[in-house]
């Protein structure tokens, strides 16, 4: 999706939180992995990788469309502590976990996330972050119309001229 996003705006770079994550090779543990200590203190690493490359990307005229799971409240003040002086707009796709196992068994075997605790994901985000952000339910949106609506609330966010907000609440886009 976030591909499809940044397609759609004229200078963009995207930033993908799984690659990047990839990047430690020797001794990668994945998020969810064990030695917890280790899987946060690469979470973290990644963390300030992303928002260090969106921050050099934004300061040579590219919007950053940055993909990541942003799963509570700490990293997500975490994310916005550093990017000081930009404008954030945090949106989360929500189509509920029924979609969401669908949509990942029809994609591309390689963009596949292997994860079974959608729901668990869902409750715990909802309970974090359930009043920050455009909390935008796609499951009746194709991609293209997905994409549509949020580069329009991207625009209508840029030409309120706020200097820093974490997106509008919304229920949808009318499209």
């Amino acid at each position: 999706m976030t591909r499809l996003i940044a397609e759609q705006l004229p200078r963009s770079a995207r930033l993908d939180g799984d690659f990047i994550s990839r990047l430690v090779v020797g001794g990668r543990v994945g998020a969810l992995g064990e030695p917890a200590e280790e899987a946060a203190r690469q979470v973290e690493l990644c963390n300030r990788n992303l928002c260090t490359l969106a921050n050099n990307f934004a300061d040579a005229g590219f919007t950053p469309v940055i993909d990541w799971v942003i799963p509570d409240r700490a990293q997500l003040d975490f994310f916005v502590s550093l990017l000081p002086a930009r404008r954030v707009l945090f949106v989360v796709l929500a189509p509920g976990s029924e979609v969401c196992r669908y949509r990942n068994t029809i994609r591309d075997p390689r963009e596949r996330f292997d994860f079974d605790g959608y729901d668990a994901l869902d409750a715990a985000m909802r309970r974090e972050l359930g009043d920050v952000g455009w909390w935008f339910d796609t499951a009746a949106l194709s991609p293209e119309e997905t994409v549509e609506c949020i580069v329009r609330e991207a625009g209508m966010e840029a030409a309120a001229g706020s200097s820093r907000r974490i997106a509008a609440d919304s229920e949808g886009c009318d499209t």
